[in-house]
């Protein structure tokens, strides 16, 4: 593909990451090029991102019906899994399990919200409640 064939349609992630593209220069020498992404990537995100939202508003849902803790929540909306995020909290990952649940989530000290709060860049208010921007899922 030459340089100047290189797709520069609009996609989700458009302002945050491109694309590098190898390509023919008009010397006939290969050279990189950044690109914005093309269509069938950006449908595809679009359809990955439309799942995560749905993923996030049915545990947020549970969260809500006393199913699960908020953590649970945050994790979705941060694409974390029990792994990472014991990681990054420094919880064994069974602590996390049983943070998971709502009855466990309430006894929880201030300092160990504080820790999930942290990670997920949230207050523990916001942690306790769930209230974010909705242009942050």
């Amino acid at each position: 593909m030459k340089k100047n064939n290189i797709p520069q349609d609009k996609s989700a992630l458009e302002n945050y990451t491109k694309d590098i593209c190898y390509a023919l220069d008009e010397k006939g020498n290969y050279t990189t090029v950044a690109s914005s992404g093309w269509e069938v990537k950006s449908t595809a995100l679009d359809v990955t991102w439309d799942e995560i939202k749905e993923r996030i508003s049915n545990i947020k849902n549970k969260v809500i019906e006393g199913e699960v803790s908020p953590i649970l929540f945050f994790m979705e909306v941060k694409l974390m899994d029990i792994k990472t995020l014991a990681a990054y909290t420094g919880f064994w990952s069974w602590q996390v399990k049983k943070h998971l649940k709502p009855a466990n989530f309430k006894k929880l000290s201030e300092k160990k919200l504080q820790k999930y709060a942290s990670v997920f860049e949230v207050s523990v208010e916001t942690l306790k409640t769930m209230e974010l921007d909705e242009n942050k899922l």
